[in-house]
C-alpha cells in the first residue's frame, strides 16, 4: 500500500513550471525581431544579452539578443586577443516575459595582474595584460578562407566552460584550449571541439 501511494504521488506531481521569455535573434541588417519562447528548464532565467566587439581604433560593434539563460551566463565575460576584444554582458530576471530591457554596456575594465601570450601576425610571443575577469589564457585555431590562423590571448573562465550558450547568437566553431596560469598558452594548441566567440576577428555567424 505504501509503495502504491508513493508511485501515485510521483505520477501526480505537477510538472515544474518554466519561464516564458522574449526571444530575439538579430538579423543581418542589425534589426531584432522579438518573439516568445518557453524555457526548457526550471533552472533557466529570462535574459537580454549584448555582445560588444572592439577592433583596433574603430568604434565598437554591438549585437543584442534575448532568450532563456542559465545562471552561469548571467555575468559579464570577455575574450581578448590584444588587437581585438569581445565583451558579453547580460541582464537576467526571474518572471515571465521580464527581459524587456536591453543588457547594459560593458563596464570599464582594468588590468587584473594576469598575463597571457598573444599573437602579432605569425609572431606569438607578445605578452598581453588580461582585464576584468579574464582569468584564463586561450589558444585558438580558426579557418579563414581555407587558411588556418592561430590566435592567443585572455579569456573569462565562463566562455571556456560554457560550450552551449543559449544567449550568444554569434558563435564560431574553432579548435581551442584554455589554461590557467600566467603565459600558460605559450605552447601550441591542438585541443578541438569547443565553441568560441570570435566576433571581432571573423564575420559574425548568426544562428
Amino acid at each position: 500500500m505504501y509503495l502504491f501511494t508513493l508511485v501515485l504521488g510521483i505520477v501526480l506531481l505537477p510538472e515544474a513550471s518554466t519561464l516564458r521569455c522574449y526571444e530575439c535573434k538579430p538579423g543581418l541588417d542589425g534589426t531584432c525581431s522579438e518573439a516568445t519562447t518557453q524555457c526548457p528548464s526550471p533552472a533557466n532565467q529570462c535574459a537580454a544579452v549584448r555582445v560588444t566587439s572592439y577592433s583596433g581604433g574603430s568604434a565598437p560593434a554591438n549585437v543584442n539578443a534575448k532568450s532563456c539563460a542559465v545562471s552561469e551566463e548571467c555575468v559579464e565575460h570577455s575574450i581578448n586577443f590584444g588587437d581585438s576584444r569581445t565583451v558579453v554582458t547580460s541582464k537576467c530576471c526571474n518572471t515571465d516575459l521580464c527581459n524587456t530591457q536591453p543588457a547594459p554596456e560593458p563596464s570599464t575594465l582594468n588590468p587584473n595582474g594576469k598575463k597571457c601570450v598573444t599573437c602579432d601576425g605569425e609572431n606569438c610571443n607578445t605578452i598581453l595584460n588580461c582585464q576584468g575577469n579574464e582569468d584564463y589564457c586561450i589558444s585558438a585555431t580558426v579557418n579563414a578562407g581555407g587558411e588556418k590562423i592561430t590566435m592567443k590571448g585572455c579569456v573569462s573562465r565562463t566562455l571556456c566552460l560554457n560550450t552551449k550558450s543559449t544567449l550568444v547568437p554569434a558563435l564560431l566553431q574553432a579548435e581551442i584550449s584554455c589554461c590557467q596560469g600566467n603565459n600558460c598558452n605559450s605552447a601550441s594548441s591542438t585541443s578541438a571541439g569547443l565553441m568560441l566567440l570570435v566576433a571581432p576577428l571573423i564575420s559574425l555567424v548568426l544562428s
